[in-house]
């Protein structure tokens, strides 16, 4: 039996990474962030999910293992039981690096009966790429994603932020257009959005 695991007994979580095994990106904001965040929930667990969002955005959109590293250490929580979260929701971007702006096509059932694929379709004649990939300049990334939940603006896509409906293969011109010309990605500005939120004070959303 492995000396790791012995029936009948507690086995100890494994430790989070030591700072000396680590690259820490986080910026004085993020860690003055995450402090006050501390103080929102009972326990440091409670503390992994708005602690993704803030490594999200500190690491240019993407959950690398570094980043997943770095909320493990600073919540002093298993890189296991962080990473078992991250990659859980799929919102969190864990699977590869994703482009400056990450289109998002919903094809659920209102979307697809509005033509949600013939909007995919183009998109991907347009951008030369197809779900799950992304521009060789590292502009866009598109995904295929299920319900966004504005079934009355469909065909719908998301990207960061903001939603877009219904669109059309003029309104997708212009939307590529507009975003190129953008200076900061809407992937980390999606991140320091929810991040916000949940530093508001709790007293806000009471009564």
């Amino acid at each position: 039996m492995s000396d790791l695991i012995h029936l009948g007994s507690v086995n100890e979580r494994p430790k989070a990474p030591r700072p000396e095994e680590l690259n820490l990106r986080f910026s004085d904001e993020a860690i003055a962030e995450l402090d006050r965040l501390k103080t929102h929930y009972p326990n440091l667990k409670a503390c992994i999910l708005p602690g993704l969002w803030i490594a999200q955005r500190e690491y240019g959109g993407y959950l690398n293992g570094e980043a997943i590293a770095e909320v493990a250490h600073r919540l002093h929580r298993s890189y296991a039981e962080v990473e078992g979260v991250a990659t859980f929701y799929s919102m969190y971007n864990t699977a590869h690096a994703v482009g400056k702006h990450m289109i998002e096509v919903c094809t659920c059932l209102s979307c697809h009966m509005c033509g949600a694929y013939r909007i995919a379709d183009y998109l991907k004649e347009k951008l030369g790429i197809g779900f799950g990939e992304t521009t060789a300049d590292g502009v866009f990334t598109l995904h295929e994603v299920e319900c966004l939940n504005a079934c009355d603006r469909a065909p719908l896509l998301q990207i960061g932020p903001d939603y877009h409906g219904p669109v059309d293969q003029a309104y997708v011109d212009r939307l590529l257009d507009d975003l190129r010309a953008r200076a900061q990605s809407s992937v980390t500005q999606l991140a320091d959005d929810i991040v916000k939120v949940h530093l508001q004070p709790a007293d806000r959303y009471s009564g």
